[in-house]
């Protein structure tokens, strides 16, 4: 098929972080670009992930605040709490921003298919509604979904998708899983009233963290009251008459839930796109794969984000559509996203953020490692007379100090990383931080203090 005899330059399967950008990019550069999306615009991070749930911490972030409140002067009378009205704000402000998806992509003039979208050709995509339309690049940009475990009862479980929809807090919640999703919604729903127990295949949360971090967070969970059952497996769900749900457990008493939900990982949106009509190849996750470059093994079909199970993270699927309209459609010369050194961040209450290497990897490669820590109390907590510590680790590399890794937990820890993400991805080293003033009276001043 000749260039010019394709409908699109670019038609884009998902339009969500990495979608978008990709899509509003090519355009830019000046491509014929079209885009389906069966759902919302805006894909998991806008509509029912990372934006949504940060609300949510927000929201939940007040119970502490308005008690910490009373040793700073100020009285606070008649306080309550409504669940429905913060839900609504949250639902009002993720349609404002589905909107502004929206209008950034018909802004470039991409053409928008609010429907359902499948390979059934050799460059060829068939929409829902049976139109026919043809392109001379692919991009996958679908996501991935939580994934619920397979046991009788898992009808009754819910996921992070429903979570944002609830109509009221539940008295008591079963969270399966110890990834960042589960802390996070452990967090949130302690933080309204919930009485929250997170159970875990195994004996560690957060196992890619630092173990001091995902130590330290556990403990001051426990302290505002969260439970924590390891090395569990649900064996069954059963509903009961009142409405409440009994767990089974393999290894442990039955228990009984106000509700159940699944944090168990993620798995790639591929079941009906077609590609095993072109032969697009897929890993066992059932992932696709692709190059450095977000091709996989069909030239003209790339993919980016979640689906590709690289790193998943919204800043990732933008980077990594950037790269692919830039690369296949700008005049310059294509690039490959680096994933290395990426920063991340888990809004638990309270938060931890990392980048680079933890201690136990950076001795793993590099051997000789130099480990500098800072404990403490922020100035916060101890006028509000809260018993919660703070620790930042940063590890260097032995020879030469080179920061390889730094971590934190405490208040505003995501934010103070986003900048200290900047100096580790340089290459800095440890005596460029201590050559460094710093600003006091604040919790960042502690990684320039470190000896």
């Amino acid at each position: 098929m000749a260039e010019q005899e394709y409908d699109f330059d670019l038609f884009t399967i998902g339009i969500g972080s990495g979608g978008t950008r990709a899509s509003r990019v090519a355009a830019a550069h000046g491509a014929r670009v079209a885009a389906a999306e069966e759902h919302r615009v805006g894909g998991t991070c806008v509509i029912r992930g990372c934006v949504p749930k940060k609300m949510l911490v927000y929201g939940a972030q007040f119970a502490e605040d308005l008690e910490d409140a009373t040793h700073f002067g100020w009285t606070v009378e008649g306080k309550s709490f409504d669940w429905k009205k913060l839900r609504d704000h949250v639902m009002k402000d993720v349609a404002r921003i589905e909107g502004v998806y929206t209008d950034t992509l018909e802004k470039h003039e991409v053409t928008l298919f609010h429907e359902r979208a499948e390979i059934t050709g050799d460059h060829e995509i068939t929409l829902a509604s049976g139109k026919v339309v043809t392109a001379k690049y692919i991009l996958i940009a679908t996501g991935a979904r939580p994934h619920v475990p397979g046991f009788p009862g898992s009808e009754h479980v819910i996921t992070s998708n429903e979570a944002f929809h609830l109509d009221e807090v539940p008295g008591c919640i079963l969270i399966l899983g110890g990834g960042y999703i589960a802390n996070e919604f452990a967090g949130i729903f302690n933080e309204f009233g919930s009485n929250v127990v997170i159970a875990n295949r195994s004996d560690v949360i957060l196992r890619q963290y630092d173990f001091s971090m995902r130590d330290r967070l556990m403990q001051i969970s426990m302290t505002k009251g969260i439970e924590f059952l390891f090395n569990c497996e649900v064996e069954a769900i059963t509903k009961l008459d009142d409405g409440r749900f009994e767990v089974e457990f393999q290894s442990k008493e039955a228990r009984t839930f106000d509700m159940v939900m699944a944090a168990t990982g993620r798995v790639p949106n591929v079941e009906g796109l077609g590609l095993e009509t072109v032969g697009v190849e897929m890993g066992k996750r059932g992932e696709i794969k692709v190059d450095a470059f977000s091709k996989t093994n069909v030239d003209y079909i790339y993919a980016v984000g979640d689906v590709t199970d690289r790193v998943q993270l919204t800043p990732v699927a933008i980077r990594e559509g950037q790269a692919f309209a830039d690369s296949v459609f700008g005049e310059g010369e294509p690039y490959a996203v680096d994933h290395t050194c990426i920063p991340s961040a888990v809004f638990s209450h309270p938060p931890i953020a990392a980048v680079g290497l933890n201690e136990r990897e950076a001795k793993d490669k590099f051997g000789q490692v130099a480990v500098y820590t800072s404990d403490f109390r922020a100035m916060k907590n101890v006028v509000a007379e809260r018993n919660e510590r703070s620790l930042i680790k940063m590890i260097c590399d032995g020879a030469n100090g080179t920061i390889l890794g730094i971590a934190m937990i405490g208040p505003d820890a995501p934010e103070i990383m986003q900048a200290a993400a900047v100096a580790v991805k340089a290459g800095m080293n440890k005596a460029d931080f201590d050559a460094t003033t710093a600003i006091h009276p604040t919790v960042a001043e502690e990684l320039v203090l470190m000896r």
